[in-house]
């Protein structure tokens, strides 16, 4: 029981982990931040990211903490759309992929186990963001939400990526790292008004890192457990 939840960072993962908690707090005080609240949500994020990229349950735990930060911090910008995003679809997708994380472990032990799409699996998924897209589309128009083309297909991204990580795909990294792009615009577009929104840039560069780092690690957890004799479960 105890090997469900050990967990141990590489060489490369410790000095990735560590550029980033650096270049996060680094810019936080080069640019004088006087929102530490932003800095903190961003230094929770970016420890999660690492154990999500190793297929670890904490970071799904860390991801609902980041995300009722970041709701919070988008909500004071007027970005409404991110705050609902990650306070109403991010954080509770989280949820379900901790539930997740934790009912299909790979082999008993602390690592997720991966998980393969089929046709019938991604064509839903483009249903489903085609419709929230649409609907989001309206809702943030109505609301006056700022950036508005920025911050639709940031929510588009974001419901791919959450979908993806809930049901344990590694594509989830990449649909992360598009959001992680998505979202350097929108703080970029900020921090033209207000350079105190610079260490969200800073954040979001860190995040689209570790998130490739992601996808090559899940790519390589894919393959090692696809060998025979496995067991490991779908379901």
């Amino acid at each position: 029981m105890k090997e469900r939840f050990r967990v141990s960072l590489t060489r490369f993962e410790w000095v990735l982990w560590g550029l980033s908690i650096c270049v996060v707090a680094g810019t936080a005080i080069a640019f004088r931040a006087s929102d530490w609240v932003s800095v903190l949500a961003s230094l929770i994020g970016v420890t999660a990211l690492i154990f999500v990229a190793k297929g670890h349950a904490l970071g799904q735990v860390l991801t609902i903490v980041f995300a009722v930060f970041y709701g919070i911090i988008s909500w004071a910008f007027r970005y409404y759309g991110e705050a609902i995003t990650y306070l109403g679809m991010t954080a509770p997708m989280a949820v379900v992929a901790l539930v997740t994380w934790l009912r299909n472990p790979y082999r008993d032990s602390a690592e997720v186990a991966v998980r393969r799409l089929n046709g019938k699996h991604w064509a839903v998924l483009c249903l489903c963001a085609a419709a929230v897209t649409a609907a989001f589309w309206f809702i943030l128009r109505a609301i006056g939400n700022a950036a508005l083309m920025v911050s639709t297909l940031s929510i588009t991204t974001s419901f791919v990526a959450s979908w993806l990580t809930a049901v344990r795909s590694p594509y989830y990294a990449l649909a992360y790292a598009l959001n992680d792009l998505v979202l350097i615009v929108l703080w970029v577009i900020a921090a033209l008004a207000d350079i105190s929104s610079v260490p969200m840039v800073a954040c979001f560069g860190m995040f689209f890192a570790n998130d490739l780092y992601g996808f090559i690690n899940w790519r390589r957890m894919e393959r090692r457990q696809q060998e025979p004799a496995d067991g490991v479960s779908d379901c």
